[in-house]
């Protein structure tokens, strides 16, 4: 089969394309961040040389040159199409240029009516999804805008404010609290520095940096305490910094890169391919079919054409795109009332099909933000003199509050001022890892040192319970140690606080007074799950999706939000332990385990595609820098207002409020919407699969056509105005309560066992009119060639209305398990465009158009035998439809 080789071949050629971009994108990150950590780990004097820079910057001559050879530093992002370039990819679909190629087979035979016909339902159902897809991607902020347009560098030895798209390799830029960091680059000098790195990594909390070098080179850039990254921001403290990479070859950028290649198909366009493909091929075997035996048995082969061109519009689903699109856009509207913004309308469905959500932890399911939990003595007790030398120890330092003073002095206010003042300070750095001010408080002069619980233990000689102070020796570590243990194990990110007390005649105080402490307690900072997490995974459970967490972050700090949030743990596993796991394993580890910490962006994507080969159709939850792979990747990707732009960008689906409850309604949209698309799938492939018996049969047995083309081509446009409905259609319970995806062998079967009914009654009809209505008169030579001209229109009309009437009442039938009009009724506007379609159908032999069409009044007895027909085939089409899901499931 030259066809399937073919396909396999091209499969393979575009596979290996795909491998080959992976990789060079692979390269490059390794070579940059390579260069990365080796820059870092040099000498100053070295990184300054291989760089060709200074401590005093650049001249401006120098940055000119390495703009022009570096580039601007700036991130790659999808080239937007033109209008043309948009409109001919959306033509290239199948259903359309099957239209089109009938629309100028039609031309040029001089059937202008039918070319007129065939363009117009082009029109709509291109120019529709044109319009809607380019009002949702105009409603999303475009990448880049996050990061702030300008920043300070040396340029000539001077401070010198330029654009952050003007940075280049070399430049020493100057950084502040709040200022965004414009490259990679190594530290130089940093006084206080804290950085947030949260939306790239996944850590909540600040990251100390220092300008220090590396003892050894770190297995990865993001472990050098010497070096910042593009996109993460300043929390508090000053620093300069040397740029080593820009743009493209940033952390940031190869990420970006990545981005800007066409998004993998999802479980959407992979169901709706399959579907068209699978019409299509029935299509072409009846046009064909049709062609061969009109041409033969009625020996007029331009009639036989003209004929299987209208049987081909007439058995092509050629309302799907609009069908879809319709559904899609009402389903992106009504989200949009909820603060919901839709960049792709295929994302909706793909969120009602989802059965598996993975979510990042940090700002999505936690408020990316630092909170004083718990201030506790040595035992575990709250105690609120730790709490009050906490406060005194953030209130009075004097230098840049970072997130953790801001904490301890948002969680509880206290009046300071008039029962105490600043006597002296002993600021932070990187070696002591601690901070101490001098207070007169309570008749003496106290120092209170805050700091990593290792460098309090180490200056103290005694520890507090209560009142009661107690020598601290080394044998009762472990034992004061298993509250800070207990704490870690509970996530948090843990302090101590220590004391000494000064006579007041000492106000000048050194590092050495920082010895022979009173260790008081601890404080614990955690960040907090958002409101509404827990209930809105709650649930998205009871909706059949199954949450993973996926984190940058550690093992404790997840547990313990896990647990808050109502995730039970069946499985944990970390980053460096998949590293080395074959395929197959790597696929039953993220199956089996709902908990993945310590992930790089990479392996968040991998994981995403693990799951999706797996056979599950897979949501991303993120809102960070690492995210953006995984959002892209998955078959859904959502993010929040605040996340990065390279996240929103990513993104299919963009939450506007806070709430994650808004999710779940999200998934019953996408269900409801699916629900009814399916309907319009299941109508058109059972009603076009029963014509193909009908029409097959009809073109054999009688000696004239059964319906002229144009009687086709105006019977298939009624139908297709009958379905618009469709979007607006009330959706049973059941028929949301469960993840929904494409299953094109249940539709398949469908077709066959629902199809043959709708053409048992077409046959009834036949033989309706070519018996009772006698029009098999029109075999008698006897008769006149304009009474067989009457008795063939007869006939024709009686299978028009037929035709018309049972096809739009099917409708009614599918759309529902239940009893149809009884125990599930069809929307208003689904109820009157079916009724008018009827009516109109009714109306049309005896209208003024009758003969535009080829139709006569039909006889009064006619209208009872078809209204016999159409109970009888409701009750039969009913019972069929019952046995079917019975049998076969499905809803």
């Amino acid at each position: 089969m030259p066809t399937g080789r073919k396909g396999i071949w091209a499969r393979l050629f575009n596979s290996r394309i795909e491998e080959e971009k992976k990789s060079t994108i692979v390269r490059d990150v390794n070579q940059f961040e390579s260069q990365l950590i080796e820059v870092c780990s040099q000498p100053l004097e070295r990184a300054l040389l291989r760089l060709q820079s200074s401590t005093k910057g650049l001249s401006a001559r120098e940055a000119e040159d390495r703009l022009d050879e570096y580039g601007a530093n700036e991130l790659s992002t999808r080239r937007q199409l033109s209008f043309l370039e948009d409109m001919l990819r959306r033509l290239k679909s199948p259903l359309v240029l099957q239209l089109l190629a009938i629309a100028v087979i039609s031309a040029i035979l001089g059937e202008l009516k039918s070319t007129f016909l065939v363009s117009l339902m082009v029109l709509l159902s291109v120019g529709l999804s044109y319009l809607l897809d380019r009002r949702s991607f105009q409603a999303v902020e475009s990448l880049g805008k996050r990061v702030k347009s300008r920043t300070l560098v040396l340029r000539n030895g001077q401070e010198t404010e330029v654009k952050i798209s003007e940075v280049v390799p070399g430049d020493i830029v100057i950084l502040n609290a709040g200022s965004i960091i414009p490259a990679d680059l190594r530290l130089i000098q940093a006084k206080d520095f804290f950085v947030s790195e949260s939306a790239l990594t996944g850590e909540s909390m600040p990251v100390e940096k220092t300008a220090t070098a590396p003892a050894a080179p770190p297995k990865t850039a993001l472990e050098l305490n010497n070096a910042c990254f593009l996109g993460t921001f300043v929390v508090s403290g000053t620093a300069r910094g040397l740029v080593i990479n820009t743009g493209k070859r940033t952390i940031f950028g190869t990420i970006s890169e990545k981005l800007t290649e066409e998004p993998p198909p999802t479980s959407f366009d992979r169901g709706v391919k399959d579907f068209t493909f699978l019409m299509i091929r029935f299509m072409l075997v009846m046009v064909f079919a049709v062609f061969f035996i009109v041409g033969l048995t009625k020996g007029n082969w331009l009639e036989a054409l003209l004929f299987g061109i209208s049987i081909a519009v007439g058995l092509t689903p050629e309302m799907l795109p609009m069908i879809i699109t319709a559904n899609l856009a009402k389903g992106a509207l009504s989200m949009a009332r909820k603060k919901v913004i839709v960049k792709r309308l295929p994302a909706i469905q793909n969120l009602g099909a989802m059965d598996v959500l993975c979510t990042d932890k940090t700002g999505t399911l936690t408020q990316d933000r630092v909170v004083l939990e718990k201030h506790v003595d040595i035992l575990g007790n709250p105690s609120e003199d730790v709490l009050t030398y906490a406060y005194l120890n953030s209130y009075f330092q004097t230098g840049l509050r970072n997130l953790i003073d801001r904490a301890i002095l948002e969680h509880e206010e206290l009046e300071v001022e008039r029962d105490c003042r600043l006597v002296d300070e002993l600021p932070f750095d990187f070696q002591r890892r601690r901070m101490s001010v001098v207070v007169d408080y309570e008749q003496d002069h106290v120092l209170i040192c805050k700091g990593a619980v290792e460098e309090i233990y180490s200056c103290c000689s005694h520890y507090q319970i209560g009142d009661e102070i107690y020598p601290l020796i080394d044998m009762m570590r472990a034992d004061l140690f298993e509250e800070v243990d207990r704490l870690n194990q509970d996530g948090f990110r843990v302090l101590g606080i220590a004391y000494r007390e000064f006579p007041k005649s000492k106000t000048v105080f050194t590092v050495e007074d920082e010895s022979q402490l009173i260790l008081l307690g601890y404080i614990a900072f955690f960040d907090p799950p958002k409101s509404m997490a827990s209930e809105a995974l709650r649930l998205l459970k009871g909706a059949g999706v199954k949450v993973k967490v996926l984190t940058g972050d550690n093992a404790l700090v997840t547990e313990k939000i896990c647990r808050e949030v109502g995730v039970e743990i069946e499985g944990i596993m970390a980053g460096p332990d998949l590293v080395n796991l074959k395929p197959e394993e790597f696929s039953r580890a993220v199956e089996n385990n709902n908990v993945l910490v310590k992930l790089t962006p990479a392996q968040k994507e991998e994981i995403v595609e693990a799951l999706r080969r797996n056979g599950h159709v897979v949501g991303f939850l993120g809102d960070g820098i690492n995210d953006a792979p995984a959002l892209r990747a998955a078959d859904v990707g959502i993010s929040v207002d605040s996340a990065v732009d390279v996240a929103k960008e990513s993104a299919d689906i963009i939450l506007l409020v806070k709430s994650l409850l808004i999710l779940e309604e999200g998934v019953i949209e996408g269900r409801r919407i699916f629900a009814n698309i399916v309907k319009y799938i299941r109508m058109a492939a059972s009603s076009n699969f029963g014509n193909m018996f009908s029409v097959l049969g009809a073109s054999y047995l009688l000696p004239f056509l059964p319906m002229k083309p144009i009687q086709i081509l105006t019977n298939n446009l009624l139908y297709d105005f009958s379905q618009t409905g469709i979007p607006t259609d009330r959706v049973d319970e059941e028929q949301v309560s469960r993840p929904r995806r494409w299953d094109i062998s249940g539709i398949k079967k469908f077709m066959i066992f629902l199809g043959p009914v709708s053409s048992l009654f077409d046959y009834a009809t036949f033989g309706l009119m070519w018996f009772f209505f006698n029009c098999r008169a029109y075999l008698d030579p006897a008769v006149s060639s304009g009474q067989k001209d009457l008795l063939m229109r007869l006939f024709q009309t009686g299978w028009f209305v037929e035709s018309l009437l049972t096809q739009t009442l099917i409708v009614h039938i599918i759309r529902t398990k239940r009893i149809p009009f009884i125990q599930s009724r069809a929307s208003v506007h689904l109820m009157m465009t079916t009724l008018i379609i009827m009516l109109i159908g009714a109306w049309l032999p005896y209208s003024p158009l009758a003969s535009l069409l080829g139709l006569v009044p039909l006889p009064a007895i006619y209208w009872l035998w078809i209204g016999a027909f159409l109970l009888m085939y409701s009750a039969l089409a009913h019972k069929v439809k019952r046995w079917f899901f019975n049998k076969f499931g499905g809803d």
